[in-house]
């Protein structure tokens, strides 16, 4: 037997976006009633304590019959982020933003969480993604939203198949949280290594500045590079995890920035400009191809005698001279920097030249397996997206609730 398929609009008591308060030129305060946004939704839930803005007692008075949530009505985020869902289980004191539709459906119809899976499930196949307009902010109009069209089990059956959905997401979203704490541990453990051993150093290595091993430091090219062109620049966004990317590549054709900026294979590259977070990530350049590097970067020349590119790659990316950096890092509204003198003044402690090789091939060797580790894990949670995917296909073309039940 097929099921019935409706419209949204032909299911629901109402639905419409949340309080203009642009439009309606609120003016918030440091305290009073909530009002939630895009970001107060997060699978599946709703955060009452992230970023929250408050309306006073005189706009609370004036919205609340309109705006104020009631247990059962369905959140579907519109504006921007297209399609964070959430159910409302309990009766609060709070408002909604204008970037949320508040839909209150005919429960002899379509029960709120029914309704709130299969708008997960339309978001899943990128049916909004078709649907939308905008340019530079994407949304759903009131009209796109009540084009839905939803299948419609009798009630027990919806029922039965958010059960089944319930536990196979609370599976699934088990076994993505196991995944990204090994991966996490694993980074950790790899992390911990490289502080024992720049921590804590053999009684014979030597105490000095990064800028005692070095010749010079030097900053990249200020030119503006291009789409197409002769030689790759290097950007700040071209390193990562102490390599190279060569992927999303601007490029110069100007011959004296070229010459003056031709990287050396062995060459280290420290970013010093942009958040906290990306500030100081160090990458070696190996000479896979000709590149040049940008302004925002620092290129150290050191002293191959004294130190090798690759223990001085190591150190800079680990959490000892990355915690360092962001004590002499100087900060703007939007910006860190770490300049050229600061990073001279990088303590370090080495040993000899052959303990620096020895020490660099156990570093690359533990990289090489995080990374296949990382590999393993990453294809692991693909996996649990395209499971979650599955289920839900299933689920509303009747086949879920067919079966006695699903593998865990």
């Amino acid at each position: 037997m097929e099921w019935p398929v409706k419209q949204l609009t032909d299911v629901v008591e109402s639905f419409h976006q949340g309080l203009n308060t642009a439009g309606e030129k609120i003016k918030f305060v440091d305290s009073g009633f909530p009002i939630i946004q895009t970001r107060n939704l997060s699978d599946g839930k709703i955060d009452l304590d992230k970023k929250i803005k408050y309306l006073s007692q005189v706009d609370w008075d004036k919205y609340r019959e309109k705006y104020r949530p009631e247990i059962g009505d369905v959140f579907f985020t519109n504006i921007g982020t297209i399609g964070k869902t959430a159910v409302v289980n309990e009766s609060l004191d709070y408002l909604i933003h204008w970037n949320i539709f508040k839909i209150r459906p005919f429960e002899v119809d379509v029960s709120p969480n029914y309704l709130k899976c299969y708008l997960d499930f339309l978001t899943s196949t990128g049916y909004f993604c078709d649907s939308q307009k905008g340019g530079t902010v994407s949304f759903v109009t009131k009209k796109m939203m009540g084009a839905v069209e939803i299948p419609l089990p009798p009630i027990p059956e919806q029922q039965r198949i958010v059960a089944i959905l319930d536990q196979a997401f609370a599976d699934i979203e088990k076994a993505r949280a196991n995944a990204e704490k090994n991966l996490k541990n694993a980074r950790e453990l790899f992390d911990n290594y490289l502080f024992g051993i720049f921590g804590r150093p053999h009684e014979s290595w030597v105490e000095t500045t990064v800028g005692d091993l070095c010749v010079k430091m030097e900053y990249g090219s200020s030119a503006k590079s291009q789409n197409e062109g002769e030689i790759p620049v290097l950007r700040m966004g071209n390193l990562q995890k102490g390599e190279i990317d060569w992927t999303d590549l601007k490029y110069s054709a100007d011959p004296e920035e070229i010459k003056k900026y031709m990287l050396q294979k062995g060459d280290v590259l420290f970013n010093r400009t942009n958040s906290d977070e990306h500030v100081g990530k160090t990458a070696i350049y190996r000479g896979e191809m000709p590149a040049i590097f940008a302004g925002y970067l620092i290129r150290v020349h050191r002293k191959q005698e004294l130190l090798d590119g690759d223990f001085l790659n190591f150190y800079l990316n680990s959490s000892i001279a990355r915690d360092y950096g962001k004590t002499v890092m100087s900060r703007s509204v939007n910006q860190a920097n770490i300049n050229a003198s600061k990073l001279k003044e990088y303590p370090i402690i080495v040993p000899d030249m052959k303990t620096q090789n020895q020490l660099v091939s156990i570093f690359s060797s533990l990289k090489d397996e995080l990374e296949r580790l990382e590999k393993v894990y990453v294809r692991k949670l693909s996996l649990l997206d395209t499971l979650k995917k599955s289920l839900l296909q299933k689920a509303f073309s009747g086949e879920l609730t067919k079966s006695k039940g699903i593998a865990a």
